[in-house]
């Protein structure tokens, strides 16, 4: 058996947080309370990514209803794909038809990333919606976006919940 290590008030680093100047503890116990502040840093960027959904599938449901309207310029809408504006994704699957859909992926409540030709992708966990109705086109999401209302006033889009 190895022989403990001890602390002195001279040994200020991240382990005073788990170890009482001249206490006694052996290297074990000392590496295992840091493994459990590394654990307790993961379980909080996993928490972040769910974006405080609750259970999976139920991410995105109401995300654009809880948001107020946006003005996005017809001409900054690719034909054919779309883009991201704060809580919605605006996209124009075909010439002068333009559509609206949640920001949110309905697998974890992740914000989505991008819109990738015909494709908006969820970097999270890879899913990913058409810009033509939200649907999903690759999972794990299992429910489509939630759409959005768009009119077109003038040259521009106006967006709204």
């Amino acid at each position: 058996m190895r022989e403990p290590v001890t602390f002195t008030p001279e040994d200020t680093s991240m382990v005073d947080a788990f170890v009482k100047p001249t206490t006694t503890r052996s290297r074990r116990e000392l590496f295992r309370s840091i493994g459990m502040v590394a654990l307790g840093g993961a379980t909080a960027v996993l928490a972040a990514c769910s974006g405080g959904s609750g259970a999976s599938g139920g991410g995105g449901g109401s995300a654009a209803a809880s948001t107020g309207p946006i003005t996005v310029a017809k001409s900054s809408v690719p034909e054919g794909s779309g883009v991201i504006k704060g809580a919605y994704v605006v996209t124009q699957p075909t010439a002068g038809d333009f559509k609206a859909f949640s920001s949110k992926c309905t697998h974890e409540g992740c914000p989505l990333s991008a819109v990738d030709g015909d494709a908006i992708v969820c970097n999270c966990h890879g899913s990913q919606f058409s810009v033509k109705d939200g649907s999903v086109l690759h999972p794990p999401a299992q429910k489509p976006l939630p759409a959005a209302t768009v009119s077109v006033d003038g040259d521009d889009l106006k967006v709204s919940g």
